[in-house]
């Protein structure tokens, strides 16, 4: 009965360290299937999965949307309460041999097994290994060295020295007995490397291919080991089917059906997301270039061929990538930028010479990481290229055809130039130009183009898509090349007074560089104010497209264009790269760290001296008060001095001679009463004057 209402409600899944690469991605997955994808009779899409997991402290705030609950760093007695309340506890320590995570999934697998008997209704434990704990194993015959290794020979399996903990977990799992008085059930799943998803382990050969840091990969080592791999979402879908099937077999092997070599992986890398070369390097040279961890070499140094029958066999699994890395490269890439958000960013100034289109579009590269299109320099860059090959400078070519091809190219080009008085053809031009849009760097990273093309036509030959032009029936809206179109059109506006003032004010050395003289300067404006003015403009052109034109006004002497770049940089949005090195984001942490010391020091300084001024000012007040209740109360005694004197004149005269007579006396004669004495003396005397 208690199995029966289970299957009714969605299954509560415990999946440790969400917030990891494997972890993270696989509980996605989870969360996204449905009852309905496994009881197809059903009517009601409903989750079919509850996720749950741990996360570690440094988690910023916030629950992704995937979890229904996550819980940082539990404690050991309020992990296992949370683990008790699941269906299905999935432990992975596929990822890192951390001793942690070995002794956690140890822990949780023991503290079920004593808890079995109160449980209320069956639960599933399954530890996501990896198939390190095969790295080791040799075939059952040595000549053999084709044969493929399967589930069937699990308990041949010998790990690799610094997995032996890992075969210690799963030699756990798989002791637990099973019978219907049994209420937790044990799977091993022993995973290929795991790929897919924005990356991990391989996340290096594509980040270095992307950027174009090199001008070939390197690969460590000779990269002819074969390496089992799956796709982290096939990981995904191994697990439900486990969840879903309970499959007899406690031990599952995970990895898709391509046998590829290491160089096979990096070379294929290479070709799609960057140059297309490799260079085979010392393996040492990872280590010390902080490319990978000793930890993360091991894994990419196995040599391994399995054959996972079970998942083939017995599994309703909806593969991603069944094939592998290598065969499904050009999905696997997309997956990659699309998960990091390596968006290309295609930025195009227009406006009038002077106005500022170079060194903004310098600015922009500098801050985005992409790449200037300046036509002079490019068509430079296109002869110098073209040369090398001719000349055999290149030691990357070495095939007599690309030298042929060069060399009829370089000429074709000088004769173009001979008969055009030094200037290439349009269409060379064009040429030139959709090639370095059309290059990995600009296809990868983005690109601002510098005030080229001028005009409707020019940007109609160069942006169009060639293959839709070739079809009979005609789209209402015209086509275009989306990947080397812009996507940001800034008009930079200005008037002709403006920009003569501002060229005429530059050094005459810069101006002549710049062509801003004032017997250049005038025909160039006035050209630009004609096609501005044209029948169909360059921004009729974009207009057609319907992508959206920006106009900026530039109107002040600002050689560092603040307000601009402020403006468009809030238009583009943030930098989509692939973000910094190790090595760079440790140098960045400390800048930062260094400017917040700096910061707090200049703050506590500050608030020092302040606190030291208010003291000093109210010292100098106290002091002003003191000196001013002194004068006060000089000014008071003074005072009253002056008011007493007249007083004091008048007792002295009339006054003290009759009682100083009177005293005398009355000390002469001693009466009994002195004061009626006194009294009687000053009356008798009053009465005698």
């Amino acid at each position: 009965m208690a199995d029966k209402q289970q299957q009714t409600r969605p299954k509560r899944i415990f999946i440790n360290d969400v917030d990891r690469y494997s972890s993270k991605h696989i509980a996605k997955f989870l969360s996204t299937s449905r009852v309905a994808e496994e009881e197809e009779a059903s009517p009601r899409r409903e989750p079919a999965f509850q996720i749950v997991g741990t996360v570690s402290p440094s988690t910023k705030d916030g629950k992704d949307n995937f979890l229904l609950e996550q819980y940082p760093s539990p404690t050991r007695d309020k992990l296992l309460e949370r683990l008790l309340e699941c269906d299905v506890v999935v432990y992975n320590i596929s990822e890192s041999a951390r001793q942690q995570q070995i002794e956690e999934a140890t822990w949780a697998i023991t503290a079920l097994n004593a808890e079995m008997e109160n449980f209320k209704s069956r639960k599933m434990f399954i530890l996501v290994s990896s198939v390190m704990t095969w790295a080791m194993t040799k075939p059952p015959n040595l000549e053999e060295t084709d044969v493929l290794l399967s589930e069937e020979e699990f308990r041949r399996r010998r790990p690799h020295p610094n997995f032996r903990t890992h075969n210690n977990v799963e030699n756990l799992v798989l002791k637990l007995r099973r019978g219907k008085k049994f209420k937790l059930t044990g799977y091993v799943v022993a995973c290929g490397l795991q790929y897919g998803k924005g990356e991990n382990l391989f996340h290096y050969f594509f980040k270095v291919s992307w950027l174009m840091q090199f001008p070939k990969v390197p690969l460590f080592g000779q990269g002819t080991n074969h390496i089992p791999m799956i796709h982290v979402n096939d990981l995904g879908g191994v697990i439900q089917n486990i969840v879903a099937l309970k499959p007899k077999s406690k031990y599952i092997l995970a990895v898709d059906d391509s046998k590829n070599t290491l160089e096979d992986i990096v070379k294929r890398i290479s070709v799609t997301l960057g140059s297309g070369k490799m260079n085979k390097v010392p393996e040492q040279d990872a280590i010390a270039t902080k490319a990978f961890t000793p930890d993360e070499l091991d894994y990419l140094n196995i040599d391994l061929r399995l054959d996972a029958f079970i998942i083939k066999d017995s599994f309703r699994l909806r593969w991603t990538s069944e094939a592998g890395m290598v065969e499904n490269m050009a999905s696997i890439a997309e997956e990659y930028k699309d998960t990091r958000q390596l968006l290309p960013i295609r930025i195009f100034l227009v406006g009038p010479p002077a106005v500022g289109k170079t060194t903004i579009a310098e600015k922009l590269c500098s801050h985005y990481q992409i790449h200037h299109i300046n036509i002079k320099e490019v068509i430079e860059e296109k002869m110098a290229q073209l040369k090398e090959i001719v000349n055999e400078a290149d030691p990357d070519i070495d095939s007599e055809e690309v030298a042929t091809a060069a060399q009829k190219q370089l000429e074709q080009f000088n004769n173009s130039m001979e008969m055009n008085a030094g200037r290439l053809a349009d269409h060379l031009v064009f040429d030139i130009l959709r090639e370095k849009l059309n290059s990995k760097p600009c296809r990868n990273q983005g690109f601002v183009l510098d005030g080229f093309p001028k005009s409707y036509e020019q940007a109609k030959l160069i942006f169009s898509d060639e293959e839709t032009e070739n079809q009979v029936v005609m789209p209402k809206k015209p086509v275009y090349n989306e990947q080397i179109t812009p996507e940001h059109i800034f008009v930079l506006n200005a008037t002709d007074d403006f920009l003569t003032n501002r060229a005429q004010r530059l050094p005459q050395s810069v101006a002549e560089k710049m062509r801003c003289t004032q017997e250049e300067l005038v025909p160039r404006l006035t050209r630009y104010r004609q096609l501005s003015t044209a029948e169909q403009t360059l921004l009729d052109y974009f207009d057609e497209l319907e992508i959206l034109l920006e106009h900026i006004e530039v109107t002040t002497g600002d050689s560092e264009y603040t307000d601009v770049m402020k403006k468009i940089t809030e238009m583009v949005g943030i930098p989509k790269n692939c973000g910094l090195s190790p090595e760079e984001q440790e140098e960045e942490d400390r800048k930062k760290d260094e400017e917040r010391k700096q910061k707090l020091a200049a703050d506590a300084a500050e608030k020092k001296r302040r606190n030291e001024a208010a003291l000093a000012e109210m010292a100098a007040r106290y002091e002003e008060w003191q000196r001013d209740l002194s004068e006060v109360e000089r000014q008071e005694y003074e005072l009253l001095e002056a008011h007493s004197l007249p007083l004091r004149n008048y007792l002295m005269k009339h006054v003290m001679p009759s009682l100083t007579e009177a005293m005398l006396d009355c000390c002469k004669i001693k009466p009994e009463d002195p004061v009626d004495f006194l009294a009687e003396h000053l009356l008798r005397n009053n009465q005698q004057q």
